[in-house]
Order: C-alpha cells, then structure tokens, then sequence
C-alpha cells in the first residue's frame, strides 16, 4: 500500500499526512510541483519528528508516477468527491495507491482518467469535502483493514 499527493498546496497538511504514513509504515509519493517549499517550518511542525521516518519519493510531474506504478504493477486508487464507488463498497488489494488530490482543485480531468479505481467518502448531505489530511487517513485505514496490512 502506498498514498499517493497530486501538487499538494498546504504543508501542513503534507506534514500530518508524512506523519501517518511513518505512523502506518506506508510509503508515500509526491507528484510535484508542491505549493510550499518542501523545507518549510509548517511541514516539519506538523509531521513532528515522523517526518525523518516518512518513506517518501518525489515524481516531477504525473507522467513519471503513472510511468512508476504501471511498471509496479501497481493499482491507482482516486480518492475524489465526485466518484461513484462509495468508500465502504471500494475493494482494496494489498498493493494500490491511494491517490489524494490537490486541496483547492483536486486532480485533473487527464489524472481521473488515468485512475483505476475511484473512490469517494460518503458524509452528511450539504458538505463538500473532508480536510486532506483527515481524508487520507479514512481512506488509509479502510484499505489497511481490508487487506490485513495494519502494524502488529
């Protein structure tokens, strides 16, 4: 299991994000370019002393990651508002990465199309997202549980 960040904008949100994943022992990729300098106070603050820990590979643009998990044999998993497959109905395999868009724009028509699964959070009528972060670890700890990955 890997969690995947399209040109994240809040480091903040990356650092809490860098934090599971140590937490978690799941790798995590970043698809560039980041809306913060990847040294910033914010990042580092919110990921503590995880951020060390956090096993992290930064792609320069989409193409190269697709390019990586293809080769990998690797399921792309879009973690998105506008999917239809709800997240308790979602089928997980031990190897997919789950994909989280940008804060403000999510991912673009090209990157949806690209996905092999796509996966919503279902929440109460009227709202429109969940924060990132608070997401990914939702998403996370489904996919984990259903495919008996969780650290003993």
């Amino acid at each position: 299991m890997r969690v995947a960040l399209y040109q994240p904008e809040i480091a903040g949100n990356v650092g809490a994000i860098l934090r599971l994943s140590a937490c978690f022992a799941v790798p995590v990729d970043i698809i560039m370019p980041c809306g913060f300098a990847f040294s910033d106070a914010k990042l580092r603050r919110a990921a503590m002393d995880y951020g060390a820990a956090a096993d992290v590979t930064r792609h320069a643009a989409f193409a190269d990651f697709d390019a990586a998990c293809r080769a990998a044999g690797r399921r792309i998993v879009l973690m998105s508002t506008h999917a239809s497959v709800p997240l308790p109905d979602a089928v997980f395999r031990a190897d997919d990465v789950l994909l989280m868009g940008s804060e403000s724009a999510g991912v673009p028509d090209f990157v949806r199309d690209r996905a092999d699964l796509r996966v919503r959070i279902p929440m109460a009528a009227g709202f429109r997202s969940l924060n990132i972060a608070v997401s990914t670890g939702i998403a996370l700890s489904e996919a984990l549980r259903q495919t008996g990955q969780y650290p003993q």
